[in-house]
C-alpha cells in the first residue's frame, strides 16, 4: 500500500521551540503529545522531518527522542508531499487579499 507523504517541521511542532532563546547547536525537548502524534500519523502516512537546522544534529534528537523509527528521511528541501505540517503556515485558499490580511495579523501560535 503507497503512504501519501506528510512534512513536519521541527521547530515549533515538535519541540518546545520559542520557550527558550535560539540556539544553532541544540534543539529544545520534544513537545507532549508529539510523540503520540507521530504514531498515530505513521500508520497511515509515509513521514519526513523537515527542517532548516543541521540535519547531523536533528537526525540525533530523533533517535534520542525514539522517534527515528517513525521517520523514512530528514531534508531541508520542500520536497513534493500531500501536505505540510509547519507552525508558521497560512494556506492559501485562492483568495490574494485574504492572504494579505492574514499575513498582516500571523503570529506563531506559542508568541
Amino acid at each position: 500500500m503507497h503512504k501519501k507523504k506528510i512534512l513536519i517541521d521541527l521547530d515549533g511542532v515538535l519541540n518546545q521551540y520559542g520557550k527558550e532563546k535560539f540556539d544553532e547547536n541544540y534543539i529544545p525537548n520534544l513537545k507532549i503529545g508529539a510523540k503520540e502524534f507521530i504514531q498515530k500519523l505513521s500508520n497511515d502516512f509515509e513521514l519526513y522531518l523537515f527542517t532548516s537546522r543541521n540535519l547531523l544534529l536533528a537526525s540525533k534528537w530523533l533517535i534520542n527522542n525514539d522517534l527515528d523509527k517513525y521517520f523514512k528521511d530528514i531534508t531541508n528541501i520542500k520536497i513534493p508531499s500531500f501536505l505540510y505540517i509547519d507552525d508558521r503556515t497560512i494556506c492559501f485558499k485562492g483568495d490574494f487579499n485574504n492572504t494579505l490580511y492574514e499575513i498582516s495579523k500571523f503570529n506563531p501560535y506559542w508568541k
